[in-house]
This record gives C-alpha cells, sequence and structure tokens, in this order.
C-alpha cells in the first residue's frame, strides 16, 4: 500500500470549531487525516487492516480494543466489498483514517459509480452481509456511516466512532 502524506484533516462538519478563530484549540498530537491506496485485489483486504490498526498505534490515538476491533472489520468489509464489486471499473482503491479529538473516521473510495445496497441473505449463504455488519458495528459504537458520491463518478463508503465510548454502565 501506499501512503500519500499526512494532513492535519479537517474536523467534522457539526463541531463548531473555526480554524481561523484563535480561541480554537491546538489539535491533538493524533489527530490527522492518512489515505492509502491499493490495488482491488483480495491481498489488499488484509494489508488495509494491518495498516489502519498499526497507524492508530503508531499515532497513539486513544482507542479501546474494542473500537479497533471494529474499526478493523469495518475496513475489512469495505474492502472486500470494493474488490469484490468494483474492481472491474476501479482498478485502485483509496483507503482514509480521519482522527478528530472525539472520533475517528474510515472510509473506503472507488471509482464505480452505483451505489452499495445491504442485502438480507440467507442463512445458507456464506456473503452478503458486510453492509449490514458495518451499519450494526456503526450502529453499537454510538456512530454514523454512509456513503457519497464523489466528484470523479465513483463513490466513498465511510463510518465514524467515536473514540469514547457511548455506554453507560
Amino acid at each position: 500500500m501506499d501512503d500519500h502524506g499526512r494532513g492535519s484533516g479537517p474536523r467534522p462538519p457539526d463541531s463548531g470549531e473555526d480554524p481561523l478563530d484563535p480561541g480554537t484549540p491546538d489539535p491533538l498530537p493524533y489527530e490527522g487525516v492518512w489515505r492509502f491506496t491499493a490495488p482491488a485485489v483480495d491481498a489488499s483486504v488484509p494489508q488495509a487492516r494491518h495498516a489502519v490498526r498499526d497507524l492508530l498505534y503508531r499515532q497513539g490515538v486513544p482507542v479501546s480494543d474494542d473500537l479497533v476491533q471494529g474499526l478493523l472489520l469495518i475496513v475489512s468489509e469495505l474492502v472486500t466489498n470494493a474488490v469484490r464489486h468494483a474492481a472491474l471499473l476501479s482498478p485502485m482503491l483509496g483507503v482514509e483514517v480521519a482522527v478528530g479529538a472525539e472520533w475517528v473516521r474510515v472510509s473506503v473510495e472507488d471509482n464505480h459509480p452505483y451505489r452499495p445496497t445491504a442485502l438480507e441473505a440467507a442463512h445458507s449463504e456464506t456473503g452478503g452481509r458486510g453492509l449490514l455488519l458495518v451499519r450494526e458495528v456503526t450502529r453499537e459504537a454510538g456512530g454514523v456511516c454512509d456513503v457519497e458520491h464523489t466528484s470523479s463518478g465513483g463513490k466513498v463508503i465511510w463510518a465514524a466512532l467515536p473514540l469514547k465510548s457511548l455506554r453507560v454502565s
């Protein structure tokens, strides 16, 4: 996988923080946006998962083991879907990790124009539940996920999860 740079990264649109306002706090050391590209082949699934895991730990992102496992499952499912369903029109895919003070967002981008649909698979089928699993993991963590079209005609599927658990014990 190729690492195409790092940046301070955008904040979520609803954060209310203005980067031009001197009262805005400085970013935390682990905040940033990282993007990797990979060929749309099966070997990219574990490579993307390992790259995301290593990035979170290398940057010192305060993530629980449960959150890491959820994020890695989401990355695996989204990259697998891009490899299986978009490779013909998108021989390369992008994986992005954006970390803010209170959230982490993972996304997978490909150049295939069609928006995926979460399907209910029969119990006898071994696949077909990936997007349902992404939605459920995201929901349980108190996060959000969506699909957006890109300006180039492709799509990006993303999930944003809070760094702090929303569950009350």
